[in-house]
């Protein structure tokens, strides 16, 4: 499955130079880990983010969010926000930095 480049070179541009950040191809698209674990990707046009178990159900609440569901096994603390909730920078950015604000508290890989 191809995704789109555009939305991981927005994810670029936002996370900048940060060290802690690396990427990896998986979910058959992008995804950035925070000193190894995951904080978001891209799967086709949409991203992902890990807003971790507590977070999950406001983040279902905003704006084209859904439950993470790649297997038939929802993904509790994992959401994917349809591409056109995140076209604007400020939307994309405010999901950035919650799935970077919960790797920071996983323990680095």
């Amino acid at each position: 499955m191809a995704y789109d480049e555009g939305l991981a070179e927005r994810i670029r541009e936002r996370l900048g130079v940060d060290p802690g950040f690396t990427e990896k191809r998986m979910f058959g698209g992008i995804a950035f880990l925070y000193q190894g674990n995951m904080a978001v990707g891209v799967t086709g046009d949409d991203l992902m983010v890990r807003v971790g178990p507590d977070a999950t159900d406001a983040a279902l609440a905003r704006p084209g969010a859904r439950i993470f569901d790649m297997t038939g096994r929802p993904m509790r603390g994992w959401v994917v926000v349809e591409g056109t909730a995140v076209a604007e920078d400020d939307a994309l950015g405010a999901w950035i930095d919650e799935g970077h604000a919960f790797a920071a508290t996983l323990p680095p890989k």
